[in-house]
């Protein structure tokens, strides 16, 4: 690595001149003109009411795998553009551009799926069998079977088009709200204002007396914007209930547990296994207490670190330590932590006006990614860049193959990065020289089972029961409080002191517009990723090519499908997410021996 990293990202490298640049515009009218023209062929085939043939499949094919590709490579763009400056209007210009055009592709793809079910069954399977077709014969499969489950075409055409002035314009109204967001602060010696990103930060703060103050002021900034941000989760949430109405389904949870390619079986026993963790992790939360000299944790305490000092670590000497971290494991993990830190495809400086949060994002036609934080030298924000590494590494795997199989869900996405963030704290662990690094350590690591069985669960308990009670009407700011602390209080079994009434209006999750239940493939991850985990520390270094067959094929599988043919498991019993519980709670003895010395 080199000695200093810079911690702005190079946009240029992908279309120089950002939001004003004349080589996206360019490649934004070549990608609308295709779009244009794979719609019409397929309108056209669509009222000659006949079996397609096999030619015009392949080419249907070629011409959507190269659309779907330049738009994940606009859409990204835009994305970083975007979050990068939240007051870049240009920006947000274009991200409608880009909905358009997805909405022109998604009527395209519809009319492609109508004309794959058309085909009769062995029709269907001569021709998926062939050569340019083999690689994607699942998602092939699986798009021949998801449009006989939706309205006919010409409906779904409609509804894409009016998702983009309303449930896709809901869902960027949102970051209009993020922009209000401008809390006071004073810090060393001066008055300033911090972007939500920034105040975001503070919460984890290693001094109480600055978590407890953020932790008002964060509350009541959300509570200033709640009517807005009520609004607008109810408007989303209304459309996706009205969609699914049209379609005749009756679970909200149908969609997400099609796009993660997971049965509502294997969802239901992940569940039942995460409720037996929570009593030990009850534990530690008290012992964490004990050593804050509380009887109880309140709701901004539970991330913070048990370290006496407030010593950050400097952004190069986590690119190291994440890159030595993760070629322990794997060089070719390694190497792309490398590439990443010295390419300048991590956006990690400290500075208002950009988005909170972290994300990693694709660029499939430059075979690169970019990951988007802001790094204040925490603890966490090592655990947030070495988990967006892992999301990248997944990204590099899939790379090679055609677009179609490229697309995995995000629950098996986030097996990859919670994988990384793990091999980065095994590794910091068995380094520890005393035992206030050790309790360290071990607290980060529960704080990782603390989000996922607890945090998480809150989330899904809480839109679990909003989209119930939605159904009946829209529920005002103060209900959608009740509701998220009665959430919280079931999810942590009532260990904390304080809850985070507001969690629902701060969290960018509840009202992203592509997946919808942003939460529980979080908790999917990290335990498949545990019990990866489990099977890596029996096998050695064999391990590493294997792991990286299971991701090269997250995108052409089920899970259950991935699990048994890699793991030899079966994910509907609940023994392996039991095994898995228990391994994520084995820190609680050690950490609670450590804090009571």
């Amino acid at each position: 690595m080199t000695q200093t990293l810079a911690q702005t990202w190079d946009l240029d490298a992908l279309f120089a001149g950002g939001a004003d640049s004349p080589e996206f515009a360019a490649f934004m009218a070549e990608t609308e003109a295709l779009v244009s023209s794979l719609l019409g062929e397929l309108k056209g085939e669509s009222s000659s009411n006949r079996e397609p043939s096999g030619e015009s499949l392949s080419k249907w094919t070629e011409k959507l795998q190269e659309a779907h590709a330049r738009i994940r490579h606009a859409d990204a763009f835009v994305g970083c553009l975007a979050a990068q400056n939240m007051n870049d209007r240009r920006a947000v210009a274009w991200t409608e551009k880009v909905q358009s055009l997805a909405a022109r592709f998604r009527q395209a793809s519809d009319l492609f799926d109508v004309a794959l079910a058309a085909l009769r069954d062995e029709t269907f399977a001569r021709w998926v069998a062939e050569p340019s077709q083999a690689e994607i014969a699942f998602p092939l499969s699986e798009r021949r079977e998801a449009i006989r489950d939706k309205l006919p075409p010409e409906l779904e055409a409609l509804a894409s088009e009016l998702t983009i002035d309303g449930y896709q314009g809901w869902g960027e109204h949102y970051q209009t709200i993020v922009n209000r967001i401008s809390i006071p602060w004073e810090e060393d010696g001066r008055s300033v204002k911090l972007s939500a990103g920034q105040a975001a930060n503070k919460l984890n703060h290693p001094k109480q007396e600055v978590r407890d103050a953020m932790g008002g002021l964060w509350e009541e900034a959300w509570a200033g914007q709640a009517d807005l941000c009520a609004d607008t989760l109810n408007r989303l949430a209304g459309f996706r209930l009205k969609l699914y109405g049209a379609r005749g389904w009756n679970d909200p949870l149908r969609e997400p547990l099609k796009i993660n390619r997971m049965s509502r079986e294997t969802l239901d026993a992940m569940w039942e296994a995460v409720a037996g963790g929570i009593e030990p992790l009850k534990r530690y939360l008290a012992a964490k207490a004990r050593l804050f000299g509380k009887e109880r944790l309140g709701w901004h305490d539970v991330a913070a670190p048990v370290a006496t000092d407030a010593s950050t670590i400097p952004y190069d000497e986590a690119a190291v330590l994440i890159g030595d971290a993760f070629a322990s494991f794997s060089p070719a993990m390694a190497e792309l932590a490398k590439r990443a830190f010295e390419g300048r495809w991590i956006e990690a400086e400290d500075r208002p006006g950009k988005r909170p949060g972290g994300f990693c994002t694709d660029f499939p036609l430059k075979r690169e990614t970019r990951i988007f934080m802001t790094y204040s030298g925490t603890a966490d924000n090592v655990s947030t860049l070495a988990h967006e590494l892992g999301h990248a590494y997944h990204t590099s795997l899939v790379d090679g193959l055609k677009p179609f199989a490229q697309d995995y869900a995000m629950n098996v996405a986030e097996t990859a990065s919670t994988f990384a963030e793990a091999l980065v704290n095994e590794a910091l662990l068995r380094r520890a020289e005393n035992d206030e690094a050790k309790l360290a350590l071990l607290d980060e690591r529960l704080q990782n089972a603390v989000a996922f069985f607890m945090n998480i669960r809150a989330r899904f308990l809480f839109e679990t029961q909003f989209y119930a009670q939605r159904g009946q009407g829209m529920l005002d700011a103060g209900q959608l409080n009740e509701l998220m602390t009665a959430s919280q209080r079931e999810a942590f079994g009532d260990a904390l002191a304080s809850w985070h009434p507001h969690f629902w209006a701060s969290k960018l999750h509840f009202y992203l517009t592509d997946v919808p239940f942003y939460n529980f493939p979080y908790t999917f991850g990290y335990l498949f990723s545990t019990g990866l985990a489990a099977v890596a520390e029996a096998e050695g270094p064999s391990f590493a090519g294997r792991y990286d067959s299971l991701l090269r094929d997250t995108g052409i599988m089920s899970v259950e499908q991935l699990a048994s043919r890699h793991l030899n498991v079966d994910l509907t019993r609940p023994d392996f997410w039991q095994a898995a519980v228990k391994r994520a709670v084995a820190d609680v003895d050690a950490f609670e021996k450590l804090a009571s010395r």
